[in-house]
């Protein structure tokens, strides 16, 4: 069961951007609710082609191909 706290996920954020951009380019990394605990989500521009880590300092963590994100036009 996870019990990571907040302050623990907060801390491994910028080590899990180091990690996951060196197999793929990443889209963003935010904090969400992963049982009990927190953990990290970590959107992705494009699907990997080797397996991720699932923990990062022992956070876990929720990975999501959400494709590259940009500016959106306004609307009208």
């Amino acid at each position: 069961m996870n019990t990571c706290t907040l302050e623990q996920a907060r801390a491994a954020k910028t080590k899990a951007l180091e990690v996951f951009r060196s197999f793929v380019p990443v889209a963003g990394i935010g904090i969400t609710r992963i049982e009990k605990g927190y953990g990290l989500k970590v959107n992705l521009e494009r699907q990997p082609k080797v397996p991720l880590p699932t923990d990062v300092d022992g956070v876990p963590v929720r990975v999501e191909v959400v494709g590259k994100i940009g500016k959106r036009p306004m609307a009208p």
